[in-house]
């Protein structure tokens, strides 16, 4: 039997650290996907709409010969069912961060798994509560760190930012990006003798 191609639609070093952790070989592709939000759907709803639109955009651009098993996914941070995605920039992140001390969010990662025969798609959520942390240390944070490319405009693994982190409630994974034992649940259908 033919052991599939892992792939993982996504140039993100964090998920590849993640990825990383299942000890299997994979590649990385990255495709543009439209990740504009439905106001009809739900949170949970859209980052995993968002996570199918990248794994079928990377299959429809893969071109290698044997068959792949790709996974996609879209993480967001969730404040008051208020979606904060990456920051637009400084201010933008400094906003976000000021509204997140001293309070309980929940960050949801949407994940897809497809292949030539099946798919498997499912959202992960974790709550996160950090303590007060004030302005000249949000600031510190975003100068140092900048964390731009980041939904809620942070690193839950970051230097700083971790000092601050009062309680998680759920998978660390999933926070920074990937929630890495569910994944590895679902790849069991895909990949023989996983």
């Amino acid at each position: 039997m033919i052991t599939p191609h892992l792939i993982l639609a996504s140039q993100s070093p964090r998920r590849r650290e993640l990825l990383s952790l299942l000890g299997l070989p994979f590649t990385t592709l990255s495709v543009g996907a439209d990740e504009t939000f439905d106001p009809i759907n739900s949170i949970e709803e859209n980052v995993q709409e968002i996570a199918i639109h990248k794994a079928k955009a990377a299959k429809a651009a893969y071109r290698g010969t044997v068959p792949a098993v790709i996974i996609g996914a879209d993480t967001i941070v969730d404040h008051g069912h208020s979606v904060l995605g990456k920051p637009s920039g400084y201010e933008d992140a400094f906003r976000m961060l000021h509204n997140l001390q001293n309070n309980t969010h929940k960050v949801h990662t949407g994940f897809s798994v497809i292949s030539d025969s099946h798919q498997h798609c499912e959202c992960v959520t974790t709550e996160v509560t950090f303590e007060p942390i004030d302005d000249r240390e949000i600031r510190r944070y975003i100068e140092q760190i900048k964390p731009f490319d980041k939904a809620g405009s942070y690193g839950i693994q970051d230097p700083i930012m971790a000092c601050y982190v009062r309680r998680i409630k759920g998978c660390y994974y999933n926070v920074v990006g990937l929630p890495v034992s569910r994944l590895y649940l679902a790849l069991k259908s895909f990949i023989p003798g996983l």
